[in-house]
């Protein structure tokens, strides 16, 4: 564990340091001697050894009569390298390197070939068949573009391409690899692998998603194409336009209005530009600066050179975001370059050299930031700072390449290795040293030849801006490395992009705008994936991210707000006690309760009277004992429901209600086999016995049987409707079997239906306390409830089925109470009289 967490800090130690060490700025100042349609020119050089001590006058004259002045840095770079190897005594002590270029220095690859000593013009130049020993191979050092390079490489026969050794400086060209085509050819620069997953990172971090993409039409851009297009796809970055640019300068020429209408139609502000410097990029680059096209450009280090021609004022929202291989700095180069010719190399011409370091720090300037600097205030401050000077790319390049060729030859010479074939074998022998060669150069970077190709490159990322007067700034704001883990290989200073410019944020660069919380993105087919349009969300799904392909649904207990952006949970919903319908239906069906009990009382009480004997006294009391079940029965229709009260509630309506209906037809019957049945005989017997009682148990049994059966194929169990009204959970009890619901009801029906047919025919009979008039109200009040309920049940939702059910079982049970038992209680507590064994006799008399 402790090992792991030492190697994790290890590996962020860098990050740790680029946050607190600011990061570096640079001045230069443009050519003036530059034409605008120039194109960038290649420079040759060859790297000899000889014995004796090599003078800065060397140096001089090289430098003076063979560099036109816009080239002078790739020189320059070179002495410097060769004047800090000569000056090592651990490397080739005794021994000294020095340069040779081609008479008139730098030119466009046609002239360079008419230069070179091998060319058909100098024929007579025959390499490494100088007598002198100390001659062992000529090595080439040839660039910044590949065509310089492949035209050393190509240009030789058979037999003197054994006798050359080629190094290249500029950015790493696939062409160049080609070990068959350029068996003694090395590129110094690193592959640019990492570089499209490296511009993918950049524009996650800055939100761009609508990227545009300017390259060659070769091998080369078609390979970049190839890697961006995929790391886009992974991170859904889309390509706004993609211009291939001819190689061939006419066919260019004949389509450049077309590349131009691309840009200018394109919506992206992010374009990048990756190719040659020296081709027909550059031209269609150039001219689309020089028309004024705003956009911020995405380019790698050889770029830098085509930015330096351009003179526009000052804009902090768009600029160049360049790519540049990470290198440590080389200290003592400005010095070195002063030392060879003060008069010659002034400061005033170290600014026309290249890119310029300085500090950082502007509390000297009255400019707070770039963005509210005016251009002659900024060339004002920019004379009082100290410069010195910083190697780019290219001079990095030949920084390598001249300590590679040193530990070459150092190791060649410490084996003393001789094969026998002379200058012809110095070469394949330097050769075989060269391609094996590892070490780590003055500054701490490891160079090894053998994994040249292989290596990804590290990149600082720099913001360039243009100033009046031929100045330009770029300032590091980041860096990149595919060593750190994802997530970590890219880092940005934010501080220093709200220093230089006075805002974090950069220009915006999207095809869609971004689609909020509450809406998610609707994606046309044929369209690319980052264009697309927002629509809201469906109902009860939300979004609460970013440009979301999908909504996602609300938990069942929970539902979308207006915004849908967040789901809230759902109020739950059923008849309690504190709603005001539940709480109303409770006090009824309580009072009701109290009320029955009281009427019982009465009849408890008065049970010796003749009214209440005439009433068939035991059924009367079946039948209030049962009434009062039936108003408590409501009460569990009320409260949350569980799995117990909804099987309790529809079994013990069925139960009580059967009973009390039942009770209600064996009183009927009873009244008519009473006035039928008169004579003595075996009909009489059967009325006196109390046979009509056991209808009360039959037609129990009956509706037991029912209930066991519901029981058995669907019992009654919660039903959770969470979707029939919106915010809300509905918490009911579910019948189960609709069809044994409608059975136990019909039942109910088809007693009450009897019991209303027996107490009809029974209305008329002579008789005081005859109950069957009251008894046929009751039952036709039964019925008028429960017909009214079937349709108004189906037609609720919700609590307010339950409020139905509720209401029709108080209204109905409160019916036969009222019907059958307030009349006799008005007689027993009001009308005294009326309760006598006389009156009945007086009444059944007449």
């Amino acid at each position: 564990m402790f090992t792991f967490v030492f190697l994790f800090l290890l590996m962020n130690i860098p990050l740790l340091v680029s946050s607190i060490i600011h990061p570096k700025c640079f001045w230069r100042m443009k050519q003036n001697n530059i034409k605008e349609g120039d194109l960038l020119t290649g420079c040759i050089f060859f790297l000899l050894r000889v014995q004796w001590p090599v003078e800065k006058d060397y140096f001089n004259h090289v430098l003076n009569t063979q560099t036109p002045t816009e080239n002078k840095h790739f020189p320059l770079a070179l002495a410097f390298s060769l004047d800090e190897v000569n000056r090592n005594p651990d490397l080739l002590p005794n021994m000294s390197f020095v340069f040779e270029f081609p008479e008139g220095g730098c030119k466009t690859v046609p002239k360079l070939y008419s230069r070179m000593p091998f060319s058909e013009k100098n024929q007579d130049y025959y390499l490494n068949y100088n007598c002198n020993e100390e001659t062992t191979c000529l090595v080439v050092l040839s660039g910044p573009d590949w065509a310089t390079s492949a035209m050393v490489g190509t240009s030789q026969d058979p037999y003197r391409s054994q006798q050359i050794l080629q190094l290249t400086y500029g950015p790493f060209h696939p062409i160049l690899s080609d070990h068959e085509k350029f068996p003694y050819l090395y590129q110094m620069a690193r592959k640019d692998t990492a570089l499209p997953l490296a511009m993918v990172s950049l524009m996650l971090h800055f939100s761009w998603n609508w990227i545009g993409l300017a390259i060659l039409d070769n091998d080369q851009g078609t390979q970049f194409l190839s890697h961006l297009r995929r790391e886009m796809e992974k991170n859904t970055v889309c390509f706004a336009f993609v211009s291939m640019i001819p190689v061939n300068m006419h066919v260019f020429m004949s389509r450049a209005e077309v590349y131009y209408n691309q840009i200018m139609t394109s919506s992206t502000n992010i374009v990048i530009i990756y190719g040659d410097t020296d081709s027909t990029l550059a031209v269609s680059f150039r001219m689309w600066e020089s028309l004024g096209i705003k956009r911020i450009w995405v380019t790698t280090s050889q770029w830098d050179v085509t930015t330096s021609k351009r003179d526009f004022a000052i804009d902090s929202s768009h600029g160049t975001l360049s790519f540049i291989h990470h290198h440590s700095e080389i200290f003592g180069f400005k010095k070195f370059v002063q030392t060879l010719n003060p008069l010659k190399y002034s400061d005033e011409y170290l600014t026309r050299l290249g890119w310029m370091n300085f500090n950082c720090e502007v509390s000297d300037s009255k400019c707070e930031t770039l963005k509210n600097c005016s251009s002659n205030a900024s060339l004002q401050w920019l004379m009082r700072q100290p410069f010195d000077m910083a190697f780019s790319d290219d001079g990095y390049d030949i920084y390598n390449a001249v300590y590679t060729v040193a530990h070459a030859v150092h190791e060649m010479l410490l084996q003393q290795v001789d094969d026998g074939k002379g200058h012809y074998g110095n070469c394949l022998k330097l050769h075989s040293f060269l391609r094996k060669t590892h070490f780590t150069n003055p500054v701490g970077e490891k160079v090894n030849m053998n994994q040249r190709e292989n290596l990804q490159g590290e990149y600082d990322i720099f913001q360039i801006w243009n100033f009046p007067n031929g100045f330009g700034f770029k300032v590091k704001i980041g860096e990149y490395s595919p060593y750190f883990p994802l997530g970590e290989q890219l880092h940005i200073y934010e501080d220093v992009i709200e220093w230089s410019t006075g805002n974090r944020q950069m220009p915006p660069s999207v095809c869609s705008a971004d689609c909020g919380p509450g809406f998610r993105k609707f994606l046309q087919e044929g369209i690319a994936a980052c264009c697309f349009d927002c629509i809201p969300c469906p109902e009860n799904e939300v979004s609460n991210e970013t440009n979301v392909d999908k909504c996602v649904r609300c938990p069942e207990d929970q539902y979308s707000n207006r915004e849908q952006d967040q789901c809230i949970p759902k109020t739950v919903i059923f008849l309690n006690y504190e709603d005001p319908l539940g709480m109303a239906l409770a006090l009824m069906a309580l009072w009701f309760f109290v009320f029955t009990v009281l009427i019982f009382g009465i009849f408890v009480k008065h049970h010796d009277t003749p009214l209440v004997k005439a009433n068939n006294r035991n059924l009367s009391y079946i039948l209030l004992i049962s009434l009062m079940f039936c108003f408590l029965c409501a009460l569990l229709f009320i409260g949350q429901p569980n799995s117990a009260t909804c099987v309790m509630q529809q079994i013990t309506f069925g139960f009580v209600f059967t009973v009390a209906v039942s009770t209600v037809l064996a009183k009927t019957v009873t009244v008519l086999l009473a006035f039928i049945f008169t004579a003595p005989g075996r009909m009489r017997y059967f009325l006196v016995s109390g046979a009509p009682n056991y209808i009360i148990v039959i037609c129990t049994l009956i509706q037991i049987i029912l209930c066991a059966i519901w029981l058995q194929v669907s019992p009654p169990s919660i039903d959770i409707d969470a979707y029939s009204v919106h915010g809300q959970v509905i918490i009911v009890c579910n019948k189960g079997s609709v069809t044994a619901f409608y059975f136990v009801l019909g039942y109910h029906g088809s007693l009450a239906f009897g019991s209303f047919i027996v107490a009809f025919l029974a209305r008329n009979l002579p008789d005081k306390f005859n109950e069957a008039k009251l008894l046929t109200f009751s039952m036709l009040l039964f019925c008028s409830v429960w017909v009214t309920f079937l349709p108004v049940f189906h037609s609720t939702k919700g609590k307010v089925m339950v409020v139905v059910e509720v209401f029709s079982i108080l209204v109905s049970s409160a019916g036969l109470l009222g019907c059958i038992f307030i009349p006799k209680c008005y007689i027993i507590l009001f009308k005294p009289e009326r309760n006598s064994l006389e009156k009945i006799r007086e009444k059944t008399s007449s």
